[in-house]
């Protein structure tokens, strides 16, 4: 088969390599229908993420057709369209049993990680990939939600709204504020009007990206550039600041910008994935009774946003700006990554 080779830092390529094959009895083997490209592939090709060595095959979202399956799999069979979990759960450790997959002690990839996909082991941005636990880490594909709707579930939607929104403890009334309106922030973005905040106000540099979260639910648009780019914040509220506060690029700066706008007794929820050290003003902050959450997500909630994408009631189609066949993997990676230039949300990729 073919698949997308990390090389080490700044190097990747599509190349053949062995088929997966069953290793435990609780394994399924799935032929990729579609899969697409993270933020965090993007930071393992700068080598932020050094547990990732060169030879992995990349990505952890994706939608397939189950062609074998282990001696121990009794819920799923040949033939099922699944979605492929960005957390792999054994579904029996004491994490497991909290709903805490994302640090998962089965002894895939290494235990106490629950992201192994294309970080750890194998990843799904090839023509089969083998899933290890499987029956608690993939969901069946309903009629009502393409396997391109189904692929944004894996990570983007579960990632915005369990990191960003419930650990923000976002709730009705408040006045969000999400820094980033990459994918991610979107997701949080348009998981956050679930639970009814005044207003939802999208940061960014991008105009085309602050413009594109009218879209997600964004009330308001403030571009960070502007240099009364607070001012413009604080004035979209009694003067205080934001209730809930959402990081979602994954830098120093953006975090800052967070723990500067958020009001006494509200949330930071960093979602972005940082590769460098954060300086926390904590001399500033410790008198503000400001909560800061942050986490690797759990996918504990794909299943209610899955309901919630087949009724429609999530913008999903809209995340979609590119659509590229498998082969052509490569030319997304450059698209994705000159996001500025392109205008890119999240690339699709079809086998």
């Amino acid at each position: 088969m073919k698949a997308l080779v990390y090389k080490g830092p700044g190097q990747k390529a599509w190349e053949e390599v062995p088929n997966p094959t069953i290793s435990q009895p609780t394994d399924v083997i799935v032929k990729i229908v579609s899969t697409t490209i993270c933020g965090t592939d993007l930071h393992i090709l700068k080598g932020d993420v050094p547990a990732v060595t060169p030879g992995r095959i990349l990505g952890h979202e994706g939608v397939g057709t189950i062609t074998e399956v282990g001696s121990a799999v009794t819920s799923l069979k040949i033939g099922d369209q699944v979605i492929i979990s960005c957390i792999s759960a054994c579904g029996h450790c004491d994490f497991c049993k909290q709903g805490v997959f994302s640090h998962c002690l089965g002894e895939e990839g290494a235990s106490g990680i629950g992201w192994i996909f294309g970080h750890l082991i194998d990843g799904t941005q090839a023509e089969f990939v083998r899933v290890p636990y499987a029956e608690t880490s993939v969901y069946l594909l309903p009629k009502e939600v393409t396997p391109q709707q189904g692929t944004l579930l894996s990570d983007i939607l579960p990632t915005g709204h369990e990191i960003g929104v419930k650990y923000g403890q976002v709730k009705a009334g408040d006045v969000v504020a999400v820094i980033g309106a990459g994918p991610v922030g979107l997701a949080a973005i348009a998981t956050a009007g679930l639970y009814g905040p005044s207003r939802i106000i999208s940061i960014d540099l991008d105009a085309n990206r602050i413009k594109q979260a009218k879209l997600f639910g964004a009330t308001d648009a403030v571009n960070s550039s502007d240099a009364d780019w607070k001012a413009q914040v604080l004035a979209l509220t009694d003067g205080l600041g934001v209730d809930v506060a959402i990081e979602a690029v994954g830098i120093p700066e953006t975090f800052t910008m967070c723990t500067q706008i958020v009001r006494p007794a509200g949330h930071v929820a960093n979602v972005g994935v940082h590769g460098r050290p954060v300086e926390l003003a904590l001399q500033d902050l410790w008198i503000s009774n400001v909560t800061i959450s942050m986490g690797l997500v759990n996918t504990n909630t794909l299943g209610t946003l899955l309901k919630l994408v087949a009724q429609k009631k999530i913008v999903s189609d809209a995340f979609i700006s590119h659509t590229f066949a498998l082969d052509d993997i490569i030319e997304a990676y450059d698209v994705f990554g000159r996001a500025a230039e392109t205008k890119a949300l999240k690339v699709i990729i079809n086998a």
